[in-house]
């Protein structure tokens, strides 16, 4: 029987109501944690002080879970994923390891700015090139996780964050993220168990078997659509009806997705054919993505079709 997992480790900036772990004011292997600005599951995240780094984000795993070995291995994992990547468009990881009190934490540079989930449903809908840019910079920095060999496997607005003022955008998360090379004994995630947010995964995830970039690229085009409409592809009353959209019926069509706003028809196929249910009919990669929505978002908008009545309406309007 196929469950679902949830997803590990917060995104950064965590819900409002904070659990009584905290560890604000200690020194975690140098670290002087100043504040707690972030709360998951499994781990907390504070804005630190380091006396050679300066202003960093500390990771920590939650004390409850230190003798659990396969969260303290997938804490680790997501810390090592992470230190391979090296982008400009990726939050650097320092270090990470377990320091002399027993607490494991990670160590990643302070990135100015807020979740981009969260901007946008301030702001309301990217402007089209806004959205390429800023799908682009996701893309970029995703590209070099497959170049080190990292399938995401959770790509989310909730996962980058975004500096307004900059227009610059980061992955922040690799919490889920597994090698593209590991071997199935190394799995921490058993076989028939599905790990991802169920709004933005690529449908052949739901088997819980392994996937590959393909379903990074669903992701991306899912958060495309997202910053595009503020809205999703699918529309669901629960975990078990957006299940069964995701295996049996097809996306909402961009140009549906809200009636007061309309689209290059070159946008909607860059974006539609990135969730396409066949990962073999998607672009071939998040770059690639990148490129045809870059492209279209220059294309002219056409005009809508008004139908008989429309028309009619038109010409009696221009006769008077």
């Amino acid at each position: 029987m196929l469950r679902l997992a949830a997803p590990m480790g917060p995104a950064y900036i965590g819900p409002n109501s904070m659990q009584s772990e905290d560890l604000t004011g200690s020194v975690v292997a140098g670290y002087h944690l100043l504040e707690r600005v972030g709360e998951g599951g499994t781990a907390t995240v504070y804005r630190a002080q380091h006396p050679a780094r300066g202003v960093c984000a500390v990771k920590v795993l939650r004390s409850k879970l230190r003798g659990d070995r396969t969260s303290v291995q997938r804490f680790l994992r997501e810390a090592e994923y992470g230190s391979r990547v090296n982008h400009p468009c990726v939050v650097q990881t320092y270090e990470f390891g377990e320091d002399p009190a027993g607490i494991h934490y990670l160590a990643l540079e302070w990135a100015d700015g807020e979740i981009l989930a969260k901007f946008v449903r301030r702001s309301g809908p990217l402007a089209l090139a806004l959205a390429a840019t800023v799908v682009r910079q996701i893309a970029e920095g995703l590209a070099a996780a497959h170049a080190a060999g990292i399938i995401h496997r959770d790509l989310k607005p909730e996962n980058v964050i975004y500096d307004p003022r900059t227009q610059r955008a980061r992955l922040l998360d690799f919490g889920i993220a597994r090698d593209a090379d590991l071997a199935p004994a190394d799995r921490l995630t058993r076989t028939g168990f599905f790990v991802g947010t169920l709004q933005y995964v690529a449908p052949e995830a739901l088997s819980g078997e392994l996937v590959d970039e393909a379903a990074d690229i669903y992701s991306l085009a899912t958060i495309a659509y997202f910053l595009l409409t503020t809205q999703l592809p699918y529309v669901a009353k629960s975990p078990r009806e957006l299940f069964h959209q995701l295996l049996t019926q097809p996306p909402v069509p961009l140009s549906q997705a809200r009636r007061d706003l309309l689209f290059p028809r070159a946008v909607e196929e860059a974006v539609m054919k990135g969730l396409h249910r066949e990962p073999r009919r998607r672009q071939p990669t998040v770059i690639a993505f990148a490129d045809e929505l870059t492209a279209a978002s220059t294309q002219p908008l056409e005009a809508p079709r008004q139908g008989l009545l429309g028309s009619l309406k038109g010409l009696f309007g221009a006769r008077g």
